[in-house]
C-alpha cells in the first residue's frame, strides 16, 4: 500500500481502537508489514514514535471519562487498556504532570495530544509531502561533482546524476561527515538562461582536500523551510511527474500572499537523503530552501 492511504488508515484505526489496546504490532499484522517498517514509516511521517503517539492519544481520550463522569479511576484504567490503576496513574502523570485524582480535584488546564490528520494537499501520487517546518541550518561544507543542467531536463537528469555520484564517485571524497547522507544542491539558478548548477555531494569537515574534477562549496547558516517527502521507492526511481508535483506544491508558498515568509527555492535549495533510514519499503527526501520573514 502507498504511504498516503496507509498512514491515513493507520491514524483512523488508532482513533477507533483507543479502548482496545491497539499497538504497533497489531497494526503491522493488519497491514501485512513488519513492525519495524511500520515504526520507521510513522517516525518518517510524524517525527514521533507510534507507541508514544498511541499512549498520548489514549491518555488524552481518557480525560473525557475522568472529567465528565464519576467513574472510578480503576474502571477508567481498565477501559483504556491498562491492567492496573497504578500503571495508568504513572503514565498519566508522565503525560500531564499530575495524577488522575489530582487533575479531577484541581481541574487544572493540561495540554493534550489531538488526533493527527493528513490533508489532501499532502497527497502526491499516494506519496506524502509534509511542510513547511522552519529550522535553522548551521553552516556546512560540501564536496561533489558539479553539473550545469537545463531546466527542461533537470528533474530527469538529477536522479541519474545523483545515483552515479553515490555509487561511483563518492569514494574519492575524504573527511566525510555522515557517510550515509546524500545532499543534492541546486544553486546559481539562472531563470533568464533557464539552467542551474547541480552538485551531487556529501558533507565534509572542511574544503582543504577537494579531489581533481570535484568542487567544494559552503552553505552558510540560514533560516530554512523544510519539506519532507515520503515515498515507497528509492530516490532514483521517483518519476519526473511526481518530482514536478512535489516542487509545484512547494512553489505555491512562494506565490501565496498570505504566507509570512519569502521562500527562495527559485534561487537555491538542497535535497537531503539519509540512506541509513531507508527501511526497504519507504524512504524520505528532505528539501531545504532559505527563507526570510516578509516585511509588512
Amino acid at each position: 500500500m502507498k504511504p498516503y492511504p496507509l498512514l491515513e488508515n493507520i491514524l483512523l484505526d488508532i482513533e477507533k481502537s483507543l479502548k482496545k489496546n491497539i499497538t504497533a504490532f497489531t497494526l503491522s499484522k493488519r497491514y501485512n508489514l513488519s513492525e519495524i517498517h511500520l515504526r520507521r514509516l510513522f517516525n518518517f511521517a510524524f517525527n514521533r514514535p507510534i507507541a508514544g503517539y498511541i499512549r498520548s492519544r489514549t491518555l488524552s481520550e481518557s480525560l473525557n471519562d475522568l472529567l465528565h463522569t464519576d467513574k472510578n479511576i480503576i474502571d477508567i484504567a481498565l477501559e483504556y487498556g491498562f491492567s492496573f490503576e497504578n500503571s495508568y496513574s504513572r503514565s498519566f502523570k508522565r503525560e500531564f504532570g499530575l495524577s488522575p485524582d489530582n487533575l479531577r480535584k484541581s481541574r487544572q488546564i493540561v495540554k493534550i495530544q489531538p488526533p493527527l490528520h493528513l490533508l489532501v494537499d499532502n497527497n502526491l501520487d499516494d506519496n506524502v509531502l509534509f511542510g513547511p517546518e522552519f529550522v535553522v541550518v548551521p553552516k556546512f561544507h560540501l564536496i561533489g561533482k558539479p553539473h550545469q543542467l537545463p531546466f527542461e531536463t533537470a528533474q530527469k537528469s538529477i536522479y541519474n546524476i545523483g545515483a552515479h555520484f553515490w555509487l561511483n564517485e563518492r569514494r574519492h571524497v575524504k573527511k566525510i561527515i555522515n557517510p550515509d547522507v546524500y545532499i543534492g544542491l541546486n544553486y546559481n539558478i539562472n531563470n533568464e538562461k533557464k539552467y542551474s548548477e547541480y552538485l551531487p555531494s556529501v558533507q565534509v569537515q572542511n574544503l582543504s582536500d577537494v579531489p581533481s574534477g570535484f568542487s567544494g562549496t559552503t552553505f552558510d547558516t540560514s533560516m530554512c523551510a523544510r519539506f519532507r517527502f515520503i515515498g515507497q521507492h528509492r530516490n532514483k526511481e521517483i518519476n519526473v511527474e511526481t518530482a514536478n508535483k512535489m516542487y509545484d506544491t512547494i512553489r505555491k508558498y512562494v506565490n501565496d500572499e498570505k504566507f509570512k515568509y519569502n521562500l527562495y527555492i527559485d534561487k537555491v535549495y538542497f535535497e537531503r537523503i539519509d540512506w541509513n533510514k531507508y527501511n526497504g519499503n519507504f524512504f524520505q527526501v528532505e528539501c531545504f530552501t532559505p527563507v526570510t520573514e516578509k516585511i509588512a
